[in-house]
């Protein structure tokens, strides 16, 4: 066990006029399990490459830890893993990588195959083996569950059950209810630590943020009801002094005593007005002290369109083949009724994301499709006629420029898209930056906001939530249980699938 010490942590990117961090101060332990939240671009990756040194800063970092970060770059993806990991990792010990892989459910052949044909759950199961298997490395884990199955997912989360000294990023609330012991959150205003896991962490928020906003209300009235009654001791001390000038022309002693009684009366007037200023003050400090870091979620909106058929979308005995017809998938049934919130259910590679492009190539949508992969297709496909879709791809590498001028290339109506990507939490400095330098989270929230725009019949999302933080899942969850839009979606998060879906169209 050894300390992590962050003291007066300051850092800004070449060129920013805003630090991402500002005398940042707090203490962790290399013993815990610590599960990382923040909103979308608030730097927790940032902090992570600062704990690597890939970055100069201002502070101090002290720890005599190694750091090691998932997931590790892998420049020539053709060559085999064991050949990549005995280059990154010379002095890997590879019993112990197989002894990890055991744990993970992963055969050790797997080492001896190119990388690039690794799936995505055996890529992050053979990194995670990698780097829990070298000694006396504390490990900063970045979103391992994105494009994971649920059955990878669980595969993961119960592997990091059993370990610890880690720092996990990760929006999944079920991964971090079951793998952390602590919370690192980066607040609006600054880094705190938490003992206890997700759903501790957010219980407190609420009590905390409940608390603040009751008490910011109270001080609110307070400091309306001093001022009006500053000034009206003010007028009132105004209107004895002249009264006490006024007695000038009265007789002298009459006049002594006069003036004497009403000037200790304005004195006192006076004092009691001072008084009440400085409570006022000290009370406007105090309100100032609060909602700092309360995250705004307001609520988001959308406006679906019901189309006068029942059925908008039927499958009857699709078979689903790839390139050159030699990879089929099994035959599928999927009905999409209105009023439906479908998830597509089942392991990577099981033909989700090919039974949604299929739906929309069918539909007159296959425009919206940036992947190259050609997809054949035996059995009957029925769609509505007139059926209008809203699509959310998993693929995010296309965005450039500002999102201005991808909201005029869409045809959006631009105050309602910035007003939108305002709620979920982007600033309005973001709105003048490139979209290739936003975070993947804000990448997809620029999506996601855009299809929120979009007045549709059918909502299809393909993995949406991948990158997103917590506060914004939250957010999107009570936007579909509230205006009900018919759907279709890919989605590995199960807080999530078990509040919104209707029905499980599984695909295995």
């Amino acid at each position: 066990m050894s300390l992590i010490n962050i003291k007066d942590l300051t850092f800004y990117y070449e060129g920013s006029s805003d630090n991402i961090f500002e005398n940042v101060t707090f203490q962790i332990d290399t013993d815990w399990k610590l599960g990382f939240i923040g909103r979308n671009g608030r730097g927790k990756t940032t902090f992570l490459n600062l704990l690597m040194g890939k970055y100069a800063y201002k502070g101090n970092i002290d720890s005599s830890e190694v750091f090691d970060y998932f997931p590790f770059m892998v420049e020539d993806p053709s060559q085999e893993t064991i050949d990549i990991i005995a280059k990154l990792y010379p002095e890997n010990e590879f019993w112990k990588i197989c002894r990890e892989l055991n744990l993970l459910q992963v055969d050790a052949d797997v080492l001896y195959r190119p990388f690039i044909t690794l799936s995505n759950g055996e890529r992050t199961k053979i990194m995670l083996a990698v780097l829990f298997s070298m000694d006396n490395q504390f490990l900063l884990i970045d979103e391992p569950t994105n494009h994971l199955d649920v059955a990878a997912r669980e595969i993961v989360r119960d592997y990091l059950k059993q370990k610890k000294g880690f720092i996990l990023v990760s929006h999944d609330r079920d991964l971090l209810d079951q793998c952390i012991d602590h919370v690192l959150v980066i607040n609006k205003e600054n880094i705190e630590v938490y003992q206890g896991n997700f759903s501790t962490w957010w219980e407190n928020k609420k009590r905390q943020d409940a608390y603040e906003l009751s008490e910011n209300n109270k001080l609110k009235k307070d400091i309306v009801r001093l001022t009006n009654s500053a000034r009206e001791k003010s007028l009132w001390a105004d209107n004895v002094e002249s009264t006490k000038i006024g007695k000038k022309s009265m007789g002298h002693e009459k006049n002594i005593d006069t003036r004497a009684y009403i000037g200790e009366k304005s004195r006192r007037m006076q004092t009691r007005r001072k008084n009440l200023e400085k409570r006022r003050e000290q009370e406007i400090e105090e309100k100032s002290k609060l909602l700092k870091n309360i995250e705004n979620t307001e609520n988001l909106k959308i406006i679906p369109i019901r189309h006068y058929k029942e059925i908008l979308v039927k499958m009857e005995e699709v078979q689903i083949y790839y390139g050159n017809l030699d990879k089929k998938l099994k035959k599928m049934e999927v009905t999409i009724k209105n009023g439906d919130r479908a998830v597509l259910h089942g392991r990577n590679g099981c033909g989700k994301s090919s039974i949604i492009k299929v739906i929309l190539k069918e539909s007159g949508y296959g425009g919206l499709l940036t992947e190259k992969e050609v997809i054949h297709f035996n059995g009957g496909i029925t769609t509505a006629s007139g059926l209008i879709i809203s699509y959310v791809s998993q693929d995010t590498g296309f965005l450039k420029g500002n999102v201005t001028a991808f909201a005029k290339e869409a045809n959006l109506d631009i105050s309602l898209f910035l007003a939108l990507l305002r709620k979920l939490d982007f600033t309005r400095e973001q709105f003048d930056k490139k979209m290739e330098d936003y975070s993947e989270g804000q990448k997809k929230k620029v999506l996601i906001a855009k299809s929120l725009c979009e007045q549709a019949h059918l909502y299809i999302w393909d993995e949406p939530l991948n990158f997103i933080d917590v506060f914004s899942r939250i957010q999107i969850e009570e936007l579909l249980l509230t205006y009900r839009p018919t759907m279709l979606f890919v989605e590995h998060d199960k807080a999530f699938v078990d509040k919104v879906a209707t029905n499980v169209i599984s695909c295995e």
